[in-house]
């Protein structure tokens, strides 16, 4: 089993910038690829963006020059540094994690909310 757990959402406006964590804990040494989902009111979920334990990134075009993806495997954290933050950017953030074993794993979220 793997635990993943969101911090560092909040409110911020147009233009702004955030960074939010997760930190992953349990079988951590099974974690492959880790990333961001998003959801805002009554839309789908989203990709944001994921990143491979080596490194390889890949993010949804809307958020490319933008958001920054990153991890830590020392700490078993990752990150997104959120920069020229929108309005369209307010949702909830979900980290993810798949593992060697096939499973996905996901945490609570994290409400980011961009004024206008």
């Amino acid at each position: 089993q793997v635990q993943l757990v969101e911090s560092g959402g909040g409110l911020v406006q147009t233009g702004g910038s955030l960074r939010v964590s997760c930190a992953a804990s349990g079988k951590t040494f099974s974690i492959d690829a880790m990333g961001w989902y998003r959801q805002a009111p009554g839309k789908q979920r989203e990709l944001v963006a994921t990143i491979t334990r080596a490194g390889s990134t890949n993010y949804a075009d809307s958020v490319k020059g933008r958001f920054t993806i990153s991890r830590d495997n020392a700490k078993n954290t990752m990150y997104l540094q959120m920069n020229s933050l929108k309005p369209e950017d307010t949702a909830v953030y979900r980290c993810w994690s798949g593992t060697y074993y096939r499973s996905d794993y996901w945490g609570q979220g994290t409400q980011v909310t961009v004024s206008s």
